[in-house]
């Protein structure tokens, strides 16, 4: 993070996260990185696919800004989800970062053209800070757009 840039979102409704992840500690970590940032957000959770789809389907005329979605949930995966999101009218602009362990290169390429936004491999808190940081930033200047598919893997 560049201390320079900050932006002052005090007069900026939070951004509102929605993370999809059945690690708790993976949803303790995203959160607490969250609240050390600078930038206001409001976080919400859900710990399977099927949950989610559930939560997205009831608040379908109130969508968070950004869901950040693992791949390897159970009930529905996240892979499954995506597709799901991206096939409904009322959920296909929803932005949506796959946040996951690892993925394979072919696996990369599909969940690319199913419509995610970008990928982001789960790290430590430090890299994870810097990454979101980075992403709200970009959510906050209006600036966040689907990039190239060569530009999916954010880091």
């Amino acid at each position: 993070m560049n201390e320079n840039n900050i932006i002052s979102t005090d007069s900026v409704a939070p951004i509102n996260i929605l993370l999809a992840d059945d690690d708790f500690d993976d949803r303790y970590f995203f959160e607490r990185v969250l609240k050390k940032l600078p930038i206001r957000t409001a976080l919400s959770t859900v710990d399977n696919g099927e949950k989610l789809m559930i939560y997205l389907s009831e608040n379908a005329e109130n969508l968070p800004d950004v869901l950040f979605l693992d791949l390897n949930m159970p009930r529905k995966n996240g892979a499954e989800c995506l597709s799901a999101i991206k096939e409904n009218e009322k959920l296909k602009h929803l932005p949506v970062i796959i946040y996951s362990t690892h993925m394979r290169e072919k696996d990369e390429a599909i969940l690319y053209r199913k419509g995610a936004h970008y990928y982001i491999q789960k790290t430590d808190i430090i890299k994870l800070a810097k990454i979101l940081y980075r992403i709200l930033n970009l959510l906050v200047e209006n600036k966040f757009a689907r990039p190239p598919e060569d530009k999916f893997f954010f880091s």
